[in-house]
């Protein structure tokens, strides 16, 4: 009998943090969510509102890191034991970023909201749908112990890094053309950024639940379309040009 006590509640310990975890992502979702809907809306109280909520992020990692170590502590885990309790301190490290990210673009589109509105806006909404759409996934991944459905959100990082290298273009565009367009647009590439990012943490995590499933990473490398570190800004005609084709 003391034996099952043990086991019963070692298994509520890791189900809390689980636990923890699950509303950590619930909170990431919501604050991308309500900072593109502030956005679009120009809703500088709902923005304020996501910018508010990021106390509460630092919180639950802490408690996830708490729970954590608790558990190396007293209860030495071993093999699959240990890479849950391992996994836990990285997906929490990466969904603390995401909501940093959604806070950062909350941030800027208080600034926004004081400038006329801007036609390349409606671009970020489709992109953050994306995001939404990955972090949803993994998350259900992770409840699921679903490491081919992890796979699939690994997998599918390209569309957004493609979206993210358009948007740059053409924002880049606009800025040369109109030079009263400098300040927003620059908003909106740190905004379109910060979301590529959030794509980017949640293909993180999708590795780190695939480690703990099979206990290694996934195999091959991923894809990164992402071509603006190669994009230069020439004048006249030839405008915005990839530096790595340009020489070929």
């Amino acid at each position: 009998m003391p034996n099952e006590h043990i086991v019963k509640t070692y298994d509520e310990e890791l189900n809390r943090l689980t636990n923890t975890i699950v509303a950590m992502g619930g909170l990431a979702e919501s604050q991308l969510s309500d900072a593109i809907h502030a956005l679009v809306k120009r809703d500088t109280n709902l923005a304020s509102e996501v910018v508010a909520q990021d106390p509460r992020v630092d919180q639950l990692e802490t408690e996830v890191e708490s729970q954590a170590l608790r558990l190396l502590a007293l209860r030495q885990p071993l093999a699959r034991d240990l890479r849950e309790i391992l996994s836990s301190l990285k997906i929490s490290s990466d969904l603390e970023r995401i909501c940093d990210y959604a806070a950062n673009v909350a941030k800027r589109s208080i600034t926004l909201s004081q400038t006329p509105v801007a036609r390349p806006i409606q671009a970020l909404p489709h992109m953050a749908r994306i995001a939404q759409t990955q972090i949803k996934n993994v998350l259900d991944a992770y409840v699921e112990r679903d490491a081919e459905k992890a796979l699939q959100v690994w997998e599918g990082d390209e569309e957004l890094d493609e979206l993210y290298t358009s948007f740059f273009r053409e924002l880049l565009t606009y800025m040369m053309e109109d030079p009263r367009f400098i300040t927003p647009g620059t908003h909106l590439l740190f905004m379109a950024k910060n979301i590529e990012r959030i794509g980017d943490h949640a293909t993180n995590i999708a590795e780190t639940i695939h480690f703990l499933i099979h206990g290694t990473p996934p195999q091959g490398s991923r894809q990164k379309r992402d071509r603006t570190s190669s994009s230069v800004v020439l004048p006249g005609p030839k405008g915005i040009v990839d530096s790595e084709t340009s020489t070929r």
